[in-house]
């Protein structure tokens, strides 16, 4: 015999967050425009991209409405394990609005200071710590993927983990969000590894990641090549908030580097790029970081950039279901 799943815990979440994404879409994105709230593109970047220079940003807007709407279904329903990774993402998404706010809308370029949106991201890091210890009694202890009943506990040292990892995460999706559709398609293969992790580890937040899936195929109607709207910092970050949230609730943080390795290797061809430029004076590894643009400026379509980098998140994600027990 098997285990029946109620398909209402996945369906229900993903139709609501989708139809709200979508429909958003089409009030937000004027809204958008008659606010001037446009991206201004690299000269130094794909010419290419210059094109898009006047693109309504913060679009992630769209997803965060579907997945809150959803997130409301899912308390009623009886889904409370759906409030901390609410908790996370719509924080980091807070961070990153006010950033694209100050920079997009008030047409000050620097937006927030390094310092306050580092000091943001860890107000919200604790805030969510807080919240699944001391609500959903989940222990910070990581499992240690592809070693069934293996842990790491760092004791003291596990919400300045919990904080760096969920920061470099974050990080780490902002940077992909470069190309038309690359944050959201990645994303949203990283959403349906988590789904079935979920459902293969027993844990509550199952439909947190169906709503987050259904959320992103609503905003690919728009955010696909060619782009009507940009995500921004308001969507990167809350894209990572909600990674970092799921995998936490698992205790399967460390699993992140291997299923988001192109969020890893993002933000590692900055490093990488900038150290070498200041090393050398002035000499390149890449073409161009983030290597997505690296790849772009290769001569690879942005098309082939998001297909091929999704393609990967995909192959790795089922791996990494491999290592989940």
């Amino acid at each position: 015999m098997y285990k029946v799943i109620d398909m209402n815990t996945f369906v229900i979440p993903f139709l609501i967050a989708f139809s709200v994404s979508a429909i958003s879409g089409k009030f937000l994105i004027p809204f958008l425009r008659r606010l001037k709230a446009g991206q201004t593109e690299r000269e130094d970047g794909p010419q290419s991209h210059l094109a898009k220079t006047g693109t309504p940003n913060m679009g992630g807007l769209m997803f965060m409405l579907g997945l809150v709407a959803a997130g409301v279904w899912c308390w009623y329903a009886g889904f409370k394990e759906m409030v901390p990774v609410l908790i996370l993402t719509l924080g980091f998404g807070l961070v990153g609005f006010t950033d694209d706010y100050i920079k997009v809308v008030l047409k000050r370029s620097m937006g927030l200071r390094a310092w306050q949106k580092m000091l943001m991201q860890i107000v919200v890091s604790i805030a969510y710590s807080y919240y699944i210890t001391s609500i959903n009694h989940i222990d910070l202890a990581m499992k240690i993927p592809f070693l069934p009943g293996r842990f790491i506990d760092l004791g003291v040292m596990n919400i300045p983990a919990l904080i760096f990892i969920a920061v470099a995460t974050v990080n780490g999706t902002n940077f992909t969000d470069g190309v038309d559709g690359l944050a959201a398609c990645v994303t949203t293969a990283v959403s349906v590894f988590l789904v079935i992790a979920a459902v293969l580890t027993g844990s509550g937040v199952a439909p947190a990641g169906a709503a987050m899936i259904g959320a992103l195929l609503g905003f690919l109607i728009y955010n696909a090549y060619p782009a009507k709207v940009f995500m921004g910092d308001t969507g990167s970050l809350a894209l990572g908030g909600f990674v970092a949230g799921m995998a936490y609730m698992m205790q399967l943080p460390l699993i992140i580097p291997i299923v988001g390795f192109i969020y890893m290797i993002e933000v590692i061809s900055v490093i990488m790029q900038v150290g070498y430029f200041k090393a050398t004076h002035g000499k390149r590894i890449f073409r161009m970081a983030p290597i997505h643009h690296h790849f772009e400026l290769g001569g690879w379509s942005e098309v082939r950039v998001v297909a091929i980098f999704t393609i990967v998140t995909a192959v790795l994600s089922a791996i990494c279901l491999l290592g989940v027990w």
